[in-house]
């Protein structure tokens, strides 16, 4: 006979479930992905099937024969959900055992050693990232152009809108920001020497999944709005104190920072539960990737700024709590 567990009151039912969550995410998504299918052909399918299959193989085969758990979680869709973020922060072109090692990272390294979904102290999806940009630098900052449907390995690269801004920066000269293309494009993704990571060419679609998730109350605005707000303000006043910086528009609209702002940075597990320690996340977050981008090593500087900034969360948690239930304000 099962117990019955009576605990104190207040006693509250939601709707939430982790399925519902995740799976919202993922319709989210959908845009974007479509956006990369249109945008870079067949490599895009290549590389979002071999990761998402890799992720989910991953977590049901460390669930089945190393924590001999009976029951898989293959099905709550966060498997699925990490393989599918893996892919947009890859090149079109990256081989499948690259990939491979990538969802072992994300899952095998990031994840299930915690304890699994709710236990990871970093995004999966961004240490499968961080650790294939250590790993194999070359072939993750090798870019495919837009247009070449029926290209994979063989496909023609480009500069990214980022590379052409740091070039601008360590050459001190302005004119070489003339090569960017113009918001419009860079909105749309449809510009013709375009080239970058799957799922961030588009930043019309990312937004169309942002409006998806705030409807349906999945996240909320608090850590996108915080992170681009950031950026603009101090991409505008760079830009102002020197031209040689890119003007906010086009540093916003570059390189991962939609991606990032919307769907890896609101991840719950690794974000702040309240919504002021939420604003302090996103504040940092922002101000780590402009420093990261025009200082650092690397062009972009989102991936790792929330990878800090995930170190940080526990921290936040701690100093920034909600008012306790019933508490009288002083």
């Amino acid at each position: 006979m099962g117990k019955l567990i009576v605990s104190l009151s207040p006693h509250a039912h939601g709707t939430d479930t982790v399925e519902r969550n995740m799976y919202g995410v993922i319709i989210a998504l959908l845009p974007a992905l479509v956006a990369s299918f249109w945008f870079f052909g067949i490599g895009s399918v290549i590389v979002t099937a071999t990761s998402v299959a890799a992720c989910v193989l991953f977590e049901w085969a460390i669930n089945k024969y190393m924590l001999r758990n009976e029951r898989t979680t293959v099905c709550d869709g966060s498997a699925v959900l990490t393989g599918l973020l893996l892919a947009f922060n890859l090149p079109s072109n990256l081989p499948l055992w690259i990939i491979i090692i990538g969802a072992l990272f994300a899952i095998g390294f990031a994840k299930m050693p915690f304890g699994g979904l709710g236990n990871n102290l970093f995004n999966p999806a961004l240490v499968g990232r961080a650790a294939l940009l250590v790993a194999f630098p070359a072939q993750m900052t090798t870019w495919p152009k837009v247009g070449q449907t029926f290209a994979y390995l063989d496909a023609e690269t480009g500069a990214t809108p980022l590379s052409i801004m740091k070039q601008a920066i360590k050459s001190g000269d302005a004119s070489v920001l003339d090569r960017l293309p113009d918001s419009l494009s860079l909105f749309l993704g449809n510009h013709p020497d375009g080239a970058g990571a799957m799922g961030e060419i588009c930043a019309l679609a990312l937004l169309l999944g942002l409006a998806y998730m705030l409807w349906k109350k999945i996240i909320t605005w608090h850590i996108p709005v915080s992170i681009i707000v950031t950026v603009f303000v101090l991409a505008g006043l760079m830009h102002v104190v020197n031209p040689v910086y890119a003007d906010p528009v086009s540093v916003v609209l570059s390189g991962g920072l939609m991606l990032g702002a919307i769907f890896m940075a609101t991840d719950y597990v690794t974000s702040p539960m309240t919504h002021r320690g939420q604003l302090i996340y996103g504040v940092a977050i922002g101000a780590l990737t402009v420093i990261i981008r025009n200082w650092g090593a690397y062009p972009e500087g989102m991936s790792f700024a929330i990878l800090i900034m995930n170190a940080f969360t526990p921290l936040i948690n701690n100093y920034v709590k909600p008012k306790r239930f019933g508490e009288v304000a002083k």
